[in-house]
């Protein structure tokens, strides 16, 4: 009987040492149509939900409390007679900083090639090697872009296997020629982002992700003036994309996720830092004149 007990509390050590890593909540919005029967998309949500929440999608070890909080909002805007769904599909997670109550955004992106079949009641199902549906190759795309771009900012290049992984899913994508796959088929789609962070020229993005996060946001409550510092710095890893590559859906991306916090960042900032960062961001992202100003002025901008 002892060795029975020793079994089972190894066996309930072992289980836990590798467990499911997402906290993901999923919405399925499905108001603009009309005269439709609205269950199949309360069981699109509950089955997206369940398979977000307890796949096991890598071999890190991931506490309750470590779980990666990210959202799933898909907007469905068509629903044919062969039960393909077409719509758009928001996905934002977000990430803890040290020592504080603050979280900060990571992914806010919208995926506009959103086009899957989808019969009620039929079961999600993972596999590594092979494509199951175009609906979970989506999901296993965002959980691992999710994954990539958490561990990046927590350690150099810490995503590295995700990322792999990443281009296994882009690549079984691409073969099955579903929607939202296929290399240049426009600079937003899944492959342009697979390709924002992994292709030479763009790849500083992954570099900026832990110069931001680890080296910036996480010294600001030891020393302010030390993590505003790393994130000025780390600012210029964007001047550089943009130089290889106007277009990278990286950029928009991080001003998607980032520009709001960065008009808090640098409300205390020194007049130096605002005007470089302004100055940088400015040449950039031309568009943002409004949260540019807010940088540029900081504090006064509040009076």
């Amino acid at each position: 009987m002892k060795k029975f007990i020793i079994f089972l509390v190894s066996l309930v050590f072992a289980m836990a040492a590798v467990a499911q890593e997402l906290n993901c909540r999923v919405e399925v919005n499905a108001s603009q149509l009309a005269g439709t029967n609205k269950s199949v998309f309360e069981t699109l949500q509950q089955a997206i939900q369940e398979y977000m929440n307890t796949t096991i999608f890598t071999n890190a070890q991931f506490s309750p409390n470590e779980k990666i909080d990210c959202v799933l909002f898909f907007t469905i805007k068509e629903y044919d007679e062969n039960r393909v769904m077409k719509g758009d599909l928001q996905v934002q997670s977000t990430r803890p900083v040290y020592n504080s109550a603050y979280t900060t955004t990571l992914i806010n992106f919208k995926d506009t090639k959103i086009d899957f079949a989808y019969e009620e009641g039929v079961p999600l199902t993972y596999s590594v090697n092979s494509m199951e549906s175009q609906l979970t190759q989506i999901l296993n795309f965002y959980a691992y872009l999710i994954l990539a771009v958490d561990f990046d900012s927590f350690s150099p290049k810490g995503g590295e296997p995700y990322w792999e992984r990443l281009k296994q899913i882009v690549q079984q994508g691409q073969s099955s020629g579903e929607v939202g796959w296929k290399a240049f088929e426009d600079t937003k789609n899944r492959s342009a982002v697979l390709s924002a962070f992994t292709d030479n020229s763009t790849s500083v993005l992954r570099d900026l992700l832990y110069q931001y996060h680890r080296q910036g946001l996480d010294q600001m409550s030891v020393s302010p003036d030390r993590g505003r510092g790393a994130i000025h710095k780390a600012l210029s890893a964007l001047e550089a994309v943009y130089k290889a590559n106007s277009m990278s859906v990286g950029l928009s991306m991080f001003s998607d996720a980032k520009f709001d916090e960065l008009v808090n960042i640098y409300s205390k900032a020194t007049s130096t830092e605002r005007k470089d960062a302004y100055e940088l961001l400015q040449g950039i992202y031309p568009a943002e004149t409004q949260r540019l100003e807010k940088i540029r002025k900081g504090d006064e901008s509040n009076r």
